[in-house]
């Protein structure tokens, strides 16, 4: 079953995000610390994929034509109108922000190579392995995020589950039109690049920025240009 891992990491969203939800009734402060802890631990996660790139330049120029491409196309606005549309069909608007609990764990679910990688995986030779592990991570993070982000977080198995099953039911076709060299050079540099964003969103859960990094998405795509110009014409750029 080309989706089974899929389905898996979906369903450890949903548990951990409910069990998450039964250990809200710690303290504000506690929550707080809490809160600071996943925040840091995030920041440390995204330096430890930023630092994978071989190319930082690659990074670079990614991340400001992404930023420029997501402003203009609004994405956080978006992305968090979403949110917002969630949250007002709970009927939830005093215990944590659903459209902050969405956004943030669907970047943070969605954003890095386990999920390209593992959806592949899946969709050539019908291995989870990956995907089994991304889902037992992705469970604790949800149990962690939702103890402080509330409910929200458990929406964010819709965009993870249309992004890795739509990768997992193409997989064979991708495999057979982009070159493994290619395809490797991509996912080290979409890593980069994811880790900078991951970075911006601790940095985000600790309240010491405001960076709309959905607007930074794009940069993915920009990553895959870049990668597929630089292996079909070196000689040009060179």
């Amino acid at each position: 079953m080309i989706l089974l891992g899929t389905i898996v990491n979906g369903v450890c969203i949903i548990v951990g995000t409910l069990l998450g939800r039964f250990l809200q009734t710690i303290p504000e402060k506690m929550k707080e610390t809490v809160m600071y802890g996943i925040g840091l631990a995030v920041m440390a996660l995204g330096l430890q994929m930023g630092f994978k790139s071989e190319n930082f330049l690659i990074v670079i120029i990614s991340l400001v034509i992404g930023a420029v491409l997501g402003e203009w196309w609004a994405l956080e606005d978006k992305l968090g109108a979403v949110g917002k549309l969630l949250e007002k069909k709970m009927g939830s608007a005093g215990t944590g922000s659903i459209a902050q609990g969405f956004v943030t764990a669907t970047l943070i679910f969605v954003i890095g190579a386990m999920a390209i990688i593992g959806a592949l995986d899946s969709g050539i030779r019908n291995d989870h392995n990956v995907l089994y592990t991304k889902a037992i991570i992705d469970g604790f993070t949800a149990l962690i995020l939702s103890t402080t982000l509330g409910i929200g977080v458990i929406f964010s198995v819709i965009p993870v589950v249309l992004y890795q099953g739509t990768i997992a039911l193409f997989a064979t076709q991708i495999n057979q039109v982009v070159p493994q060299e290619l395809m490797d050079v991509f996912i080290v540099e979409m890593t980069g690049t994811g880790g900078m964003m991951i970075f911006a969103i601790g940095l985000n859960l600790v309240g010491l920025t405001k960076i709309r990094v959905a607007n930074l998405l794009p940069s993915i795509l920009v990553v895959a240009i870049i990668v597929a110009i630089m292996h079909f014409f070196p000689a040009e750029i060179m």
